[in-house]
């Protein structure tokens, strides 16, 4: 049976056709590794788990990427292109009197451990924003003299208005971008509307690279798409993440890969769906950002939250309550009485006789 998915850019359920017929290069929006991740975060990562597990148990040989930001994503994540406030590894950094690289190493590993504690196969590679660098100069290099981007004292932004199809993912053109959406008024800006690709660092910022226009860092955006042609090509099958990442970030990876490269970026894109608690948006204010760590603390294990997980549509809104991980709790428990009842029975000598006697 052919392999049918939802591609958010189609808009519709398609037949999945890999441009390789036996390999698939799939690349997946991992962590910003400031902070533990929360159960929305775990939800993202376990619906790429399960799309890959999808994708091998139909015999294809999976190539499966997934970033580390450690550099480059902003505060202001309600400004519509995200290139504005701290960085928020920078941020943790000063509050916590340690070094941007000890904080990201530190959640990092924390991340690792909790996707091993849910089951999630690792990825192939783990690429670091913080190790590309080169990559992202030479591909902002690149669309700068192809008129895509423009830099002002020392800041490198990228020209929505150069990029015909902006807004074929998310549904955010530039039309519609002019009238309703918050945006930067950033001073070296030519349009509101425009993304960072390289900031010039401050006096006070602790993260920076030499680089042909200033002594900054990268912008957010720039750096999947470095990684992603980095490990896996210029074309890539399938682009998965979180739905909240559907704008600004993955519209502004195609708008710069393929104003970069000229090719199609990637032919399939897969979007789950938000997770909210006791019907709300998970929020730190609110204290309900819970961690694998906080629900262990319950009393429930992290294969609860992945049956939890796994027990609604990843294209559907999810709800989470206690009360619903105790249910999932329990079927988990039941599921498994069930398996080791059977494995018994397989096992048993009567079991074998009678099946010798037959």
């Amino acid at each position: 049976m052919a392999l049918t998915i939802y591609n958010t850019l189609a808009r519709e359920k398609q037949v999945f056709k890999p441009i390789d017929p036996k390999n698939v290069r799939m690349y997946v929006c991992g962590p910003t590794v400031y902070d533990f991740a929360h159960i929305g975060n775990l939800r993202s990562y376990v619906f790429a788990d399960t799309l890959r597990r999808t994708l091998e148990r139909a015999s294809y040989e999976v190539r499966h990427i997934k970033n580390i930001t450690d550099v480059g994503h902003m505060t202001a994540d309600d400004i519509a292109q995200g290139d504005s406030g701290e960085d928020k590894i920078a941020k943790k950094a000063l509050a916590e009197h340690k070094t941007p690289e000890e904080i990201a190493r530190f959640y990092e590993e924390r991340f690792r451990e909790d996707e091993t504690a849910m089951n999630i196969l690792p990825a192939h590679y783990f690429p670091r924003a913080t190790a590309h660098i080169p990559h992202m100069i030479k591909t902002i290099e690149t669309l700068i003299e192809s008129g895509h981007a423009y830099e002002k004292n020392g800041n490198v932004f990228f020209d929505v208005t150069s990029f015909e199809k902006y807004g074929a993912l998310s549904g955010n053109t530039l039309e519609k971008l002019k009238v309703g959406a918050r945006l930067e008024e950033h001073p070296d800006k030519r349009n509101p509307w425009d993304f960072a690709l390289w900031l010039k660092a401050p006096a006070e910022h602790l993260m920076r690279w030499a680089s042909p226009w200033s002594e900054g860092y990268p912008g957010w955006h720039i750096e999947c798409s470095a990684m992603a042609a980095a490990h896996l090509g210029e074309t890539i099958d399938i682009h998965a993440g979180g739905g909240d990442l559907q704008f600004p970030h993955h519209e502004n990876e195609i708008a710069q890969s393929e104003a970069a490269t000229g090719q199609h970026f990637a032919n399939y894109w897969l979007h789950n769906n938000h997770l909210k608690i006791d019907g709300g948006k998970i929020s730190k204010s609110l204290g309900n950002g819970y961690t694998l760590q906080d629900v262990e603390a319950r009393g429930f294990s992290p294969l609860d939250v992945r049956m939890f997980i796994l027990q609604s549509q990843f294209t559907h809104e999810g709800n989470f309550t206690f009360d619903n991980l105790t249910a999932a709790k329990n079927r988990l428990r039941n599921w498994r009485n069930y398996a080791a009842l059977r494995h018994q029975t397989a096992d048993s000598p009567s079991s074998s006789s009678d099946s010798s006697e037959n």
